[in-house]
């Protein structure tokens, strides 16, 4: 088998290697692939756009992961019950189990931030969001939300893909699977973040489905992918004519051994990787957009710059049909200093998320846009006898957090249900990430019970345990 030399780009790379690991029964099973002929070329198409299961407004989705662990007390679910107990001792009651963030003296940690009611729907917003406050008229949000794992990568696991534990396809690889792309010369389904997770790559990883469906991670800056110019002194009629040599040899070392999925996914991941090597500088190239929009996205200050370029990416993506697009922000595991760490994320993160739904709405992108906000579990309302003395934190806490919906599909200000009097638990219809998970399939317009992956010895699914769907959020 033949292969291209590695300048030929580092997501064509990703790609290739991400084949040998598949497993060749799930390849064979997988229904979705099919073939298309163009010209003298024989093309797999395996991203090819599918019907949904029924019609829905959205087409394609947003998440963005603050990853570590957002406080729900600090950010959009204030518990002014904090203020009469603060620093006094907090014994939980009927503890079933007894982790790092339980065990020992514990003191109630009031919020430090204000809170005034946003919007005509009057949601409670904390000071840290300011700007993305002015859009709680287009949100839905969900105070009830609970975890398995106070772990950061079983969490962010579960967050992802609905499994504490990798090896299996997280949500993007899901959405691709189930309706394919709408821009065959871009990756179904991109990951704008620097660096590796609590949870690594598995985060945004195609698990047991067909390796076509995993995320391509781009970069900040101007270079988001390496190695995409061509090299000197080749040029794209060039180019072509060494891919079609490439999988003219290819084809005739397939027919040797026909039913090879493997092999002829990797012809098609060498098209799509030509194809991109053209589309993806002017993709990428945010110097295009007008100075109006760079600033509200917070591209001309250094603390938003790096989330700004990542959310202003998201936007581009989406509108040239990519399916799903992670954008992640780190800095929100604020064990000590919930001032200094919350203020500091928060400050990161405001400006550029309220840029992008702005962005959105004005554009007409919001209606087939779902919108997602939150991060792997909320914190806990109280902290360590070691830390109530001086700079207090919270630690992790999967019993509640908070996330917010926006976009297609989605009855924009309401709010759905409610921690406890401290906020240390979901008591008011209380929903399971695999909830969230259900909610976000049926906005794609995907069943969670159709939608399926025969690995294994038998048909699997995103939500295997079952889902019901958070219906006071539907428009």
């Amino acid at each position: 088998m033949y292969r291209l030399g590695s300048g030929f780009g580092s997501v064509a790379l990703s790609w290739l290697l991400a084949q040998e690991s598949l497993a060749g029964d799930s390849l064979v099973k997988d229904s979705v692939e099919k073939v298309r002929d163009s010209g003298t070329h024989r093309i797999l198409n395996p991203l090819e756009t599918k019907k949904p299961h029924f019609n829905a407004k959205a087409k394609s989705c947003i998440f963005l992961i603050m990853e570590g662990g957002a406080s729900q007390i600090d950010t959009f679910d204030p518990k002014p019950a904090l203020e009469k107990v603060h620093r006094q001792k907090y014994v939980r009651k009927n503890l079933k189990q007894v982790s790092n963030q339980t065990r020992g003296n514990r003191y109630f940690v009031q919020s430090p931030f204000k809170f005034r009611n946003r919007g005509e729907c009057g949601q409670p917003v904390s000071e840290l969001f300011e700007a993305m406050g002015e859009h709680v008229d287009d949100l839905a949000f969900v105070r009830s939300v609970h975890c398995d794992s106070d772990n950061h990568p079983a969490a962010i696991y579960q967050y992802t893909t609905g499994y504490p534990r990798g090896g299996n396809p997280s949500l993007g690889a899901w959405a691709v699977h189930g309706l394919g792309t709408e821009n065959e010369n871009l990756p179904a389904y991109v990951v704008l973040r620097d660096g590796r997770p609590f949870g690594g790559t598995g985060c945004w990883g195609a698990g047991y489905l067909p390796a076509h469906t995993q995320g391509t991670q781009l970069r900040s800056g101007k270079h988001p992918i390496l190695n995409l110019k061509l090299p000197p002194g080749v040029d794209f009629k060039r180019r072509r004519e060494n891919i079609d040599l490439i999988n003219k040899l290819n084809r005739t070392f397939n027919d040797r051994q026909p039913h090879n999925p493997e092999l002829e996914a990797r012809i098609a991941a060498y098209e799509l990787a030509y194809r991109m090597q053209a589309e993806i500088p002017n993709t990428v190239d945010i110097d295009q957009e007008s100075q109006a929009t760079k600033e509200l996205y917070g591209l001309n200050e250094n603390h938003t710059r790096a989330f700004g370029q990542r959310c202003l990416l998201a936007r581009r993506m989406i509108e040239r049909g990519v399916r799903f697009v992670q954008v992640w922000a780190g800095g929100w595991d604020s064990h000590a200093d919930l001032i200094g760490g919350h203020r500091n994320a928060a400050r990161q993160v405001d400006r550029p998320i309220a840029g992008l739904l702005k962005d959105l709405k004005d554009r007409g992108l919001l209606d087939e846009t779902l919108v997602v906000w939150g991060g792997e579990f909320g914190r806990t309302p109280d902290t360590t006898a070691a830390n109530h003395k001086g700079k207090p934190g919270r630690d992790h806490n999967p019993g509640a957090m908070t996330m917010w919906f926006a976009g297609g599909g989605i009855k924009p200000g309401v709010s759905v249900g409610g921690t406890d009097e401290f906020g240390d638990r979901a008591v008011d219809k209380p929903y399971h990430l695999k909830d969230i998970h259900a909610t976000f399939l049926h906005l794609l317009g995907l069943d969670q019970e159709k939608l399926t992956y025969y690995h294994g010895g038998r048909f699997k699914r995103l939500t295997d345990n079952g889902g019901k769907l958070i219906h006071e959020i539907l428009a």
